[in-house]
């Protein structure tokens, strides 16, 4: 049989005219180059290009692998084809393989949209519930069970750093991390306020209500960056944890509160056992924040965008609305992409179509339509 070769390939996205490509003889061509860069004893003078060079090593050893499984995945439906044409019955060992084929795809379709620097770093997730009262904190426990859920569909884990409960439903706002890699490439299409219209559980007139909730999703940096913290500028507080953790929690001050004076910018944890383990995952998320912080600033965009999105989560800001009432759809006002499946997307199984609508449409307004990734040197290209 003759071995099939992929020196390029195009994806398209269902019902639009996106596409994705990339060159996959240039890419060889720069991971060779990585190669050559890491053998040179020159690199290993500077640690941080270094590092830097390993991990998009690392990266690009992992987008051949799946490659790798998908192109023997085609040569193994050829076989079930020769076999079929032979007068063999393969329906069932077929439909297997192309369901399986159809979920490499999906995923791989995704992977070659995600080659911004910090896309493969975790992400730190907050919701917050807006205009709606009661309804509203029931939607962001609604929003944290379907990040959930579909974080465990991607084998990604989320752990609950800070969450404040709703006097009698739901919860007013929520922190936590999700880990894994690729975590804040796949999320950051989640960034902005999300709109339910449903029939209330909470009104007994059983009336129509519409509830606000935004969600803020940034990078976890990596330990070894350096961010530098001036002592003098933190002001650090504990306090009893009132979430989830049991008695522990919550008869000593266990929590951590860190303030970043000269910003204002505050992070907290409560859900872990100690103070000695929340103080250190509140630093981390304080320089995450900090590190984006400063990334948006040198954009000049932090102010005008960011914060004025984060104080007002309400009618016209909306970038996602879920209807279950009178019909049921999930639309999203960004890329105009629509599932009538609410249920699915609710329960995290569909929302894999949103972020890749969303990717396509940023990788678009950039006018970069090639798989990108910046060893520090390279230059992205555009069409």
């Amino acid at each position: 049989m003759k071995k099939r070769s992929v020196n390029s390939t195009h994806s398209k996205i269902d019902g639009t005219n996106c596409e994705v490509s990339f060159n996959f003889t240039e890419l060889k061509k720069v991971y060779s180059d990585i190669q050559k860069k890491l053998e040179s004893p020159e690199v290993w003078k500077d640690h941080e290009h270094m590092s830097r060079l390993m991990k998009v090593r690392a990266r690009f050893a992992e987008f051949f692998e799946e490659l790798k499984k998908i192109e023997e995945l085609f040569e193994e439906l050829e076989v079930y084809l020769e076999l079929a044409q032979e007068g063999e019955n393969i329906e069932k060992e077929w439909k297997e393989g192309i369901t399986q084929l159809e979920k490499l795809l999906d995923d791989f379709e995704i992977r070659i949209l995600l080659s911004e620097d910090e896309d493969y770093n975790n992400a730190i997730v907050e919701i917050h519930a807006g205009a709606g009262g009661t309804e509203a904190q029931d939607w962001v426990e609604m929003l944290l069970r379907m990040y959930t859920r579909w974080a465990d569909q991607h084998n990604l884990k989320v752990r609950i750093v800070d969450i404040l409960p709703g006097e009698e439903a739901g919860i007013k706002s929520v922190t936590f991390r999700v880990e894994g890699p690729y975590a804040y490439g796949l999320l950051k299409s989640e960034h902005g306020v999300h709109r339910l219209v449903r029939i209330s559980p909470f009104d007994a007139n059983r009336r129509r209500h519409t509830s606000f909730a935004s969600v803020f999703v940034i990078p976890e940096i990596e330990e070894d960056l350096e961010i530098e913290l001036n002592p003098s500028e933190l002001k650090i507080e504990t306090f009893r944890a009132s979430g989830h953790g049991g008695q522990h929690v919550n008869v000593t001050d266990s929590a951590v509160r860190i303030t970043h004076l000269p910003t204002g910018i505050v992070a907290q944890c409560q859900n872990e056992r100690s103070q000695h383990q929340n103080k250190r995952i509140a630093l981390q998320i304080l320089k995450s924040r900090l590190y984006e912080y400063y990334k948006k600033q040198r954009e000049k965009e932090f102010e005008e965008k960011y914060e004025s999105t984060k104080t007002d989560i309400s009618w016209g800001h909306q970038i996602r609305s879920y209807t279950l009432h009178p019909f049921k759809l999930v639309k999203d006002h960004r890329t105009g992409y629509e599932q009538p499946q609410a249920e699915r997307v609710l329960d995290g199984e569909l929302l894999d179509e949103f972020i890749k609508h969303y990717l396509v449409m940023k990788r678009k307004e950039k006018g970069m339509v090639d798989l990108v990734v910046d060893t520090g040197s390279a230059q992205p290209r555009s069409s």
